[in-house]
């Protein structure tokens, strides 16, 4: 085993610098994969900007019934041209979405206790790979809690779920957790994306912070940024450009999006940032002009 007292602090992360093995491929790290796995990374980010809108309504699985996702039903069919990834559970999936939607699905295979539990860090791996096939998911989504008590159970259930997608040619996306006592900084995030990597995670979905070009050059696969709670909508935006702009190879938006008053405005607001280059001013003043 290493001696990690005798480890030097990294800083040569030269983010400047193109990711080294990117070859034909529009999707960072995942030259070297096989057909089928890029073909479902092909569905999720878009071949011609490189970057993805995801849209996040997955919050039932340990919140209930949220503030904005009362009615699955009638909230998420009107913002599907707006977002290229539906990132949701299989029940939300199968009762709530058409068949014909055609989004790629990132589908929610962990689970745990609900937020009546403070600890949300002891998940299990809910979803099967058979079912996840069925389910036709481009990739699936598993919670990966680095630095908190269920550490060790969160990465085995990462790495079973890696293990299955290979097998099966299914990308596997980690979403790095942070709990009440984890800091949102870039050492953190530093850590805990490259841990979700080196596991073999295709995507990475983590929190935007300081020195980001560092976090995103440290991570050999794309990171895609969380919204996390809900913000004004100028002040979401801003986020979103400044994910963009570190390096992220796209949003995962969810209480932004669907706890907006104009939702499908705000969605479409986002994917000009990912997929056209918008500034957050230019995002905001596109936002204003389609509620008014």
């Amino acid at each position: 085993m290493a001696d990690k007292d005798g480890l030097k602090v990294a800083k040569n992360y030269d983010p400047e610098t193109p990711f080294g093995n990117s070859g034909s491929f529009h999707v960072k790290g995942s030259n070297n994969l096989d057909w089928g796995m890029k073909k479902h990374l092909s569905n999720i980010f878009d071949p011609k900007s490189g970057k993805t809108v995801m849209f996040a309504f997955d919050h039932g699985y340990f919140m209930g019934s949220t503030a904005g996702l009362e009615r699955l039903d009638l909230v998420i069919p009107k913002l599907l041209p707006a977002v290229d990834v539906l990132m949701g559970t299989r029940g939300a999936i199968r009762t709530c979405i058409p068949a014909d939607s055609r989004k790629a699905i990132a589908l929610r295979v962990s689970s745990g206790s609900s937020m009546i539990n403070d600890d949300l860090s002891h998940e299990i791996v809910a979803v099967d790979m058979e079912d996840s096939i069925r389910m036709n998911a481009d990739c699936i989504a598993v919670q990966t809690f680095i630095g908190a008590d269920g550490q060790l159970s969160s990465i085995d259930n990462l790495s079973k779920c890696i293990n299955a997608g290979l097998r099966y040619s299914i990308p596997v996306l980690g979403v790095v957790a942070v709990g009440k006592d984890m800091e949102r900084t870039d050492r953190f995030f530093k850590l805990a994306t490259r841990i979700v990597a080196e596991m073999g995670a295709n995507i990475v979905k983590s929190y935007y912070c300081d020195n980001f070009e560092e976090v995103v050059a440290g991570c050999p696969v794309p990171i895609v940024v969380a919204g996390g709670k809900k913000l004004p909508e100028k002040d979401a935006l801003t986020l979103a450009y400044n994910a963009i702009s570190g390096g992220a190879a796209g949003l995962d938006m969810g209480r932004n999006i669907f706890q907006s008053e104009h939702s499908l405005e705000m969605a479409f607001a986002i994917r000009k940032i990912v997929h056209e280059g918008f500034t957050d001013k230019e995002a905001w003043e596109f936002y204003q002009d389609s509620i008014n």
